[in-house]
């Protein structure tokens, strides 16, 4: 269950990287692809909640920092302007 980070850019132009505690995000994601706004949150949030159920299945403990990172990009997404055609373009993914 490697930690895996990915670097998107936000439709403002912005970079950010962010973080899974496990590779789950490379099965809902690829890099140098582009999504929607509403179907990279989509994703996000499957890949976030799968990556804290495996935590969970391991440890016997959800991870707080899969949920605390989907809920930055949640609000992340939530402060951007509301734009027709908005797309987010995940950039690379490392482990």
């Amino acid at each position: 269950m490697p930690e895996t980070f990915w670097t998107v850019r936000w439709p403002d132009g912005s970079e950010e990287k962010l973080y899974s505690p496990s590779s789950v995000v490379a099965e809902l994601f690829e890099a140098g692809q582009t999504y929607p706004v509403p179907d990279f949150l989509h994703r996000a949030r499957i890949a976030l909640q799968r990556a804290s159920n495996r935590v969970e299945r391991k440890f016997g403990y959800a991870c707080s920092s899969a949920m605390a990172q989907l809920d930055r990009i949640e609000a992340k997404i939530d402060a951007l302007p509301q734009q027709d055609g908005a797309s987010i373009t995940c950039l690379n993914i490392t482990q």
